[in-house]
């Protein structure tokens, strides 16, 4: 059975889903069987892999919120092999209001995806940046939780409210959620801010922290312009190989 992933941060513009879109494509390049989830009513997952997130008839809201739809109406292929995605829009943004009165809100994402999980080997869902239902159902439709912290001293501060809400999940809904660590991104290696941001991360969460450190680079902000992953856009940059490391990380885990 695929391993589920959220990809979760409560403040936005940290990585969030550039890391999901390419740890996905890194996870797919190594020849394991990948599904991305876009669960930010901004679409960005869905616009960084070259689809028209307001085209979209069938989306992640669909699944959550109607009974006639089933995860296979929704899936999508993408142009990397072995990488499908469910996507989202700003239909999702109702969601969370909808959701609030059903029986056992929480759980509703991983009812919708068990159909599918026998295909994969892992599920990476990108989380937007709130602590409210949908991230709820995000954590508890996940095995493992991956916290990107821009290397900038407001990220820090949300931390310890996102491990409250993890502790919270793993309590009340879902033991099985561990934490899979907190990998820095946007890193400056030539400020003194990002070293100390980055020391402060090491020394306060220890073993939590991934040794991948994805550093800032141009090269992002392109691939999202160009609606394809790292990987393939520009297979020998760092920024590929970084992202290829933490898929390494994570796969050294199944072990």
């Amino acid at each position: 059975m695929g391993r589920a992933i959220a990809i979760a941060s409560q403040k936005g513009g940290v990585g969030k889903t550039t890391s999901t879109i390419n740890l996905g494509a890194a996870l797919a390049e190594a020849g394991r069987r990948v599904l991305l989830i876009d669960f930010d009513p901004q679409g960005a997952l869905s616009v960084g892999l070259g689809f028209n997130p307001h085209d979209m008839d069938q989306t992640i809201y669909n699944l959550l919120t109607s009974r006639d739809v089933t995860v296979h109406d929704v899936l999508l292929k993408t142009n990397v092999k072995d990488l499908d995605l469910i996507p989202g829009n700003i239909d999702l943004s109702a969601a969370e209001v909808q959701l609030v009165n059903e029986v056992a809100r929480e759980q509703i994402l991983a009812d919708a995806l068990k159909p599918v999980l026998n295909d994969y080997d892992y599920v990476i869902i990108d989380c937007l940046p709130s602590l409210g239902l949908l991230t709820v159902n995000a954590l508890t439709a996940s095995q493992g939780v991956i916290v990107p912290l821009e290397c900038e001293f407001f990220a820090l501060r949300g931390v310890a409210l996102l491990m409250d809400t993890i502790e919270k999940v793993q309590q009340r809904l879902n033991p099985e959620l561990v934490l899979e660590g907190i990998v820095a991104t946007m890193y400056d290696a030539r400020t003194v801010h990002s070293r100390e941001v980055l020391q402060t991360v090491v020394d306060a969460f220890g073993d939590g922290v991934l040794h991948t450190v994805i550093h800032r680079t141009i090269k992002f902000p392109e691939t999202s312009v160009a609606g394809e992953p790292i990987t393939s856009y520009a297979s020998s940059s760092n920024g590929a190989d970084a992202y290829r490391q933490l898929a390494r990380e994570l796969m050294a885990r199944e072990k």
